[in-house]
């Protein structure tokens, strides 16, 4: 697999942010650049969104002021696509139509060489429908790029139906050369990331919807227990609103209405009444000057238990045993092995696997309270409980003053199955299993994907392993009992995992 070599030309069609940063990663790379608009004031304002980029760098040590006249010095304004005909990589990164797009790719195959790879840095559109009308299908590939593409690491390679693997892999090989992650992904809606993300933002909205928690809780409990660097209220806001409402829908549509994509009402009020997020000063929260952020719901303070019962093998617990006994909490060990949590008084406390807890209390004849999944327990600075619907608010508070001796802030939500953390995780990991089942990706693509595509602080493959298969299987399996929706049925290649006891990743 060989990448172009730096004395290939590069084109970029399309001046605009993304575009703009494509041609920085390339132009960085050694590659003389062509850069194409229809406006050449959106090229002015391209190359000047380059040129304080770098600036910014020398005045940071990142590079020599050499360096940057160098880079400049790559980059060719271009008025005609005629003036593309050096380049053997174009980059096409203009509006989302496909109509567009194929006229585009069209001109070009009378313009450059035979060999010339052509690649779209398309979201949503299929490679295989914008290839299909041209002459040479098969050296159209995607090439996906995140913004903003000069820090953003991962590039998504697009496999169309008739790609010739060799373009795929040149372009996979030159990515990667440019200091990106690089994944190969089979042309799919949504391709990887947007696919695999679409939990992250529905399950929220659904949570909140349903009155589980409020906003700034559901994004605090991502953020303090979940390690993620934005809860996905705040994310959206930052997306836009708009933007994040028209994916689910490209990606629901695309899918011919599949359950696990359905849009939500909420956000489709917030889309209706122009609070798209940061951008309209108006979102799920407020950015107007002078406006203040509202706090996740935290509970009083609560007296610590002198002792309490470890429940179960379940390994992601030891930190929590750990720090119980730092507290000077004195931690005795049980006999119970089907159960994962900790016994205060007569009290369970189990870390969730779905079920409600007012099941649980019913089930297990004991009071019982559910708390949610954290990325490192001992770093979380919050953990979200739960408490059956027949359980005393004294008993609540034994749960509340346990965390709290662990140096935890403790968020009480309503009894919605699987809390916040363990269930956007398990539909991250469920989604991530179905991409690789219908042969999208490779496990380590998924992951590879979402930590550099979206940053998420552990790839939700790998995480699921870590949690243990078989407890987000039991996840997946109770939302599925509680709503009886096919939204939450399980993937066939996690399914098929859990019973033959074999790995994801």
């Amino acid at each position: 697999m060989t990448a172009l070599s730096p004395s290939n030309a590069v084109a970029v069609i399309g001046a605009g942010t993304m575009g703009a940063g494509i041609v920085q990663v390339a132009a960085t790379a050694g590659h003389t650049v062509y850069i194409f608009d229809t406006s050449p004031e959106a090229i002015d304002k391209g190359i000047a969104q380059i040129e304080k980029f770098l600036a910014r760098s020398v005045s940071k040590g990142r590079m020599d002021d050499e360096e940057r006249i160098s880079i400049l010095g790559r980059i060719k304004p271009c008025s005609k696509l005629e003036d593309l005909a050096p380049a053997k990589l174009v980059i096409e990164a203009i509006i989302e139509n496909i109509e567009v797009k194929r006229s585009v790719f069209g001109q070009l195959e009378d313009i450059l060489d035979d060999d010339a790879i052509l690649a779209s840095n398309t979201s949503s559109i299929s490679i295989t429908e914008i290839a299909a009308k041209l002459k040479r299908p098969e050296r159209m590939v995607g090439m996906h790029f995140f913004n903003p593409a000069p820090i953003m690491k991962l590039v998504e390679i697009i496999h169309g139906l008739v790609t010739d693997k060799e373009v795929a892999d040149i372009a996979f090989a030159t990515a990667e050369a440019w200091g990106k992650k690089v994944v190969h992904a089979k042309s799919t809606p949504g391709f990887i990331v947007n696919r695999v993300a679409r939990p992250f933002y529905s399950e929220a909205l659904r949570i909140l919807q349903e009155g589980g928690a409020d906003i700034p809780t559901i994004d605090s409990c991502i953020r303090e227990a979940g390690g993620f660097r934005m809860g996905p209220f705040e994310l959206m806001d930052l997306i836009g609103n708009d933007i994040n409402f028209s994916v689910t829908q490209s990606v629901y549509n695309a899918y011919f209405q599949e359950p696990r994509y359905r849009p939500s009402l909420i956000q489709q009020e917030q889309v209706a009444a122009g609070r798209y997020g940061r951008k309209s000063g108006q979102g799920y929260y407020d950015y107007s000057e002078g406006a203040t952020t509202p706090e996740p719901s935290t509970a009083a303070s609560a007296p610590a238990p002198t002792e309490i019962t470890l429940i179960g093998e379940n390994s992601l617990l030891d930190p929590l045993a750990k720090l119980a006994e730092e507290a000077g909490i004195k931690v005795i060990k049980g006999d119970t092995e089907e159960l994962s949590g900790f016994m205060i008084d007569d009290v369970l406390v189990l870390l969730s696997d779905g079920t409600p807890a007012s099941e649980l209390t019913n089930v297990l004849s004991s009071p019982t309270i559910v708390f949610d999944l954290a990325l490192d327990y001992k770093a979380a600075s919050r953990i979200a409980l739960a408490k059956g619907d027949q359980v005393s608010g004294d008993d609540l508070a034994k749960a509340v003053g346990f965390f709290q001796a662990l140096g935890k802030k403790v968020s009480v939500i309503d009894d919605c199955p699987g809390l916040i953390v363990m269930r956007i995780i398990a539909m991250l990991a469920n989604e991530g299993s179905d991409a690789v089942y219908q042969g999208v990706t490779t496990p380590e693509g998924v992951d590879i994907a979402m930590m550099n595509g979206v940053n998420y602080p552990k790839g939700p493959m790998q995480w699921a392993q870590d949690i243990g298969l078989e407890h987000i299987f039991s996840t997946l399996d109770a939302l599925s009992s509680f709503y009886g929706e096919d939204r939450y049925r399980t993937s066939p290649l996690l399914r098929r995992a859990v019973i033959a006891g074999k790995d994801l990743v």
